[in-house]
C-alpha cells in the first residue's frame, strides 16, 4: 500500500509525503520549508524517515536541516549535486536505484534547470517526482543547463509509461497555460485543459497531479513536432527539436 499526500508550502511550492504503509516508512519530497511537513505529518500521525531532494534550490531544500534534526531523517539527493545538498547523507545518480520500504525508486539524471537535477521515478506506483524539470504545462528555467541538456532531460522523462503520474514542484499551471494556449491556440485538448485549470484554481484546488500522457497532448515544451507551434515561435519544418524547444523556452522567458 502506498500513499502520496500533497503539502502546499511557501506561495506555490509543494512537498510530497510518501507513506509506504505496510512498511512504515515515511518520506518528503522538496521540502522547503519544514513548518507544513511537520503540521502534515501530524494530521497523519506519522514520523520522517527520508527526505528526498531533486535539486539544491533553497525552495526545495529549506527544510532539510530542521527536518532532519527532529526525525533523524536520512536526506537523499543528486550526486552531481553532493555539495550544495543541506545535509545530504545519501547520494544517488542515473541508473541507481533505491527503496522506500517496498517500493523501488528509480534515478534519472535531468539536467537543464540546475546541473545536479534529478528526477524520482516509482514504477510500480505510476508516479515521477519531476521537481523545476517538468511542470503541468510547462517546463524550468534554464539556470544553469543548456537547452540541449534540459530537451533530453524531458526526453527522459517522456518515455515514461503515458499514464504515469507527475508531481513537480510548484503551482504555475495556470500562467503555464496561458502561454502554451498564446503558441498553440488551435490545440482542442489544450484549450479544454485551459479551462479545467481556471476552474480549479478558481476553487483554490490544485492542479496537480496530472498524468504524462495529458502533458504530452498540450505541453507545448513537449511538442516540438507541432507545426502551428513552430510557427508561432518563428521556425520552420527543418527545425531540429532542440531548436524548436530552446525557442519556445525563450518565447516562454519574455512572456
Amino acid at each position: 500500500m502506498w500513499g502520496v499526500h500533497q503539502v502546499p508550502c511557501l506561495v506555490d511550492n509543494y512537498a510530497y509525503l510518501l507513506h509506504d504503509v505496510n512498511a512504515r516508512v515515511t518520506a518528503v519530497v522538496d521540502p522547503s520549508a519544514a513548518g507544513p511537513v511537520i503540521r502534515a505529518l501530524n494530521e497523519k500521525g506519522l514520523s520522517l524517515d527520508f527526505i528526498l531532494n531533486t535539486h539544491h534550490h533553497w525552495d526545495h531544500t529549506g527544510g532539510n536541516v530542521e527536518l532532519k534534526r527532529k526525525y533523524n531523517a536520512k536526506v537523499v539527493g543528486p550526486r552531481a549535486d553532493e555539495g550544495r545538498i543541506p545535509e545530504i547523507d545519501i547520494s544517488l545518480r542515473e541508473g541507481e536505484c533505491w527503496k522506500l520500504g517496498e517500493h523501488v525508486m528509480h534515478v534519472l539524471d535531468t539536467p537543464g534547470h540546475t546541473r545536479g537535477h534529478v528526477t524520482f521515478y516509482f514504477p510500480d506506483s505510476g508516479a515521477v517526482f519531476t521537481g523545476d524539470t517538468l511542470f503541468s504545462m510547462g517546463c524550468g528555467r534554464l539556470f544553469e543547463g543548456t537547452p540541449e541538456q534540459m530537451w533530453n532531460s524531458l526526453s527522459k522523462i517522456c518515455h515514461l509509461p503515458d499514464e504515469t503520474l507527475v508531481y513537480c514542484g510548484h503551482e504555475y499551471t495556470l500562467s503555464n497555460a496561458k502561454f502554451a494556449m498564446s503558441v498553440e491556440p488551435q490545440n482542442e485538448a489544450l484549450s479544454s485543459r485551459y479551462e479545467k485549470v481556471a476552474e480549479l484554481r478558481r476553487k483554490g484546488l490544485p492542479t496537480v497531479p496530472t498524468s504524462l500522457g495529458e502533458e504530452k497532448s498540450f505541453n507545448p515544451f513537449l511538442r516540438p513536432f507541432s507545426q502551428e507551434l513552430r510557427k508561432s515561435v518563428h521556425l520552420n519544418s527543418s527545425a531540429s527539436d532542440v531548436e524548436t524547444f530552446a525557442a519556445v523556452r525563450l518565447a516562454k522567458d519574455r512572456f
